[in-house]
C-alpha cells in the first residue's frame, strides 16, 4: 500500500522531525510512504471569519493539488470517527483487502480544513477532540500507522 502524508506547515522543531524519520523508517518496512507539506498562510491576530475561511480555501488548494484521482482520502478531522488502535488496523487492513492501494492522509493547518478538503474525503478520522499542534499531529499518524502495521502483521507492540 502507498501512504502519502498531506500537511500544512513546515516542521521546525528538530526533536519532531526526528520522531517523523523514526518512525517513517520503520514504516518503510510495510508501506511505500510520501510526506508532502504544503505552505500554510499567515493568520493575522483578531482575523474575522471571512479571513480565516479564506485562509482555509487557499491551504485547501495546495492541499488538493496534491491529492492524485484514485487516491482514498483520510482526513484528520475533530468531528471525524475516533477509533483505537487496533480499529484503525482493521480498517487499514479492509481499505487494503477492498482493492484500495493509495491512502493519503490530510493534516491541516492552525485553522482545520476547508470545506473543499473535507468533501474530497471518502474518511475522517480523529484522533481526540482535542486541539493538537500539526507537527505533533504528523508524529502521532505515523507512530498509530506503524503500531496499526504491526497488529496487522500480527508482530507485538506495547499496548
Amino acid at each position: 500500500m502507498k501512504i502519502t502524508v498531506v500537511a500544512v506547515g513546515k516542521i521546525k522543531e528538530p526533536f519532531f522531525q526526528k520522531a517523523i524519520e523514526e518512525y517513517s523508517r520503520r514504516l518503510s518496512r510495510y508501506c511505500k510512504l510520501d510526506i508532502i507539506q504544503v505552505a500554510d498562510e499567515k493568520t493575522p491576530d483578531g482575523a474575522s471569519a471571512a479571513l480565516e475561511e479564506q485562509i482555509k480555501e487557499k491551504e485547501g488548494e495546495r492541499i488538493l493539488s496534491n491529492i492524485k484521482d484514485g487516491s482514498f482520502v483520510v482526513a484528520l478531522a475533530i468531528e471525524g470517527t475516533m477509533l483505537n488502535s487496533v480499529e484503525l488496523a482493521s480498517q487499514i487492513e479492509t481499505w487494503g483487502v477492498s482493492g484500495i492501494s493509495r491512502v493519503v492522509f490530510v493534516i491541516g493547518g492552525s485553522l482545520g480544513l476547508s470545506k473543499a478538503v473535507l468533501a474530497r474525503s471518502d474518511y475522517k478520522l480523529s484522533f481526540s477532540r482535542m486541539t493538537f499542534p500539526h507537527q505533533l499531529m504528523r508524529v502521532l499518524l505515523l507512530e498509530q500507522l506503524y503500531r496499526s502495521w504491526r497488529i496487522i502483521q500480527g508482530q507485538p507492540y506495547h499496548k
